[in-house]
């Protein structure tokens, strides 16, 4: 479920807590950080039970309906075009999912949760993608999935209150919103009507090594890098080198010295990317500057070794 760029976030994040902390033991940022990083996973299981949680709020209001005449003057109200989706059914049926929540202790169950839910999907209710659904015809596996989509896309990922339940639930959430909705997404699409509905694993294969190895490895050689980007950025104001563009750098060269199966190149790229949204507005040129010069004298030293064509570029 994480990407490479979305674990060199959590890592310079650790990273950043680690060095402001003043901690000296490298066990209890490491802690920290995959502590954040199983956030990310109860985060996305909390979004993959939500619609679940919508349908018990739409089914209410259809029983509500049936009671009251008042409310039959709404043509939409008995629809249940939201309610029979066939992708909800899946999640709301899936023995995993369901094991993984109740093991993590992830539900909308509580008071607060459903006194949110209730208002979530109030707004829901009015929006065009909502009334889409309940007037889909079609019934098909694709259609329902397609419907989903975009009522997740276009509302739900952008509702202010859920936004602000999340930010109150976990101060790790504020950042990993975008990718863990992303996640959800690409978990509707995979859905085969013919086949298990599977839960994305959290981890994919040696990114857990990947994780530990860059944050240990960042703080065990940050000295002799500090050492480094001092004499390369000597000609820059001292103020010029912010704390975040030190710890970038400080990653992006541990990655390039100590990880041989990574391309140069997509180092550099990847913490350019980064620093545009964890630094300063002129970031991402110095630290493309000083990187540049500093991996290309390192690969006439021979200090980049890579295996496989192509990856010293």
């Amino acid at each position: 479920m994480l990407n490479r760029r979305h674990i060199r976030i959590k890592v310079l994040q650790a990273f950043y807590a680690f060095f402001q902390s003043k901690n000296s033991d490298v066990l209890v940022g490491e802690k920290e950080l995959f502590h954040s990083i199983e956030k990310i996973y109860d985060l996305y299981i909390f979004l993959l039970l939500l619609f679940s949680a919508l349908k018990r709020q739409a089914n209410i209001q259809i029983e509500e309906a049936k009671r009251s005449e008042f409310l039959r003057r709404d043509t939409n109200i008995l629809k249940t075009g939201f309610t029979d989706n066939k992708i909800i059914a899946v999640l709301e049926n899936s023995d995993k999912l369901n094991k993984i929540a109740k093991d993590r202790k992830i539900n909308w169950e509580g008071d607060v949760e459903h006194d949110l839910t209730k208002k979530l999907f109030k707004e829901l209710y009015q929006s065009e993608s909502y009334i889409e659904i309940l007037n889909n015809a079609s019934n098909s596996f694709l259609d329902d999935k397609s419907a989903l989509v975009q009522l997740f896309k276009k509302e739900i990922c952008n509702l202010t209150k859920l936004h602000h339940f999340f930010e109150e639930k976990s101060i790790y959430w504020q950042d990993d919103l975008d990718h863990v909705s992303s996640m959800v997404i690409k978990t509707i699409k995979s859905m085969d009507e013919n086949k298990d509905f599977d839960v994305l694993p959290l981890w994919k294969e040696d990114e857990y090594d990947f994780a530990q190895n860059l944050f240990r490895k960042a703080i065990t050689q940050k000295l002799e890098n500090d050492t480094i980007l001092q004499e390369y950025s000597k000609n820059w104001e001292k103020e010029r080198l912010a704390t975040m563009d030190s710890l970038l750098m400080n990653m992006a060269m541990t990655e390039a010295m100590e990880f041989s199966s990574i391309p140069v190149k997509v180092t550099l790229n990847e913490y350019i990317e980064i620093s545009k949204f964890y630094s300063t507005p002129k970031s991402n040129g110095f630290i493309n500057g000083i990187l540049d010069r500093i991996f290309e004298d390192f690969k006439q030293e021979g200090k980049l070794v890579k295996r496989g064509r192509g990856l010293i570029n």
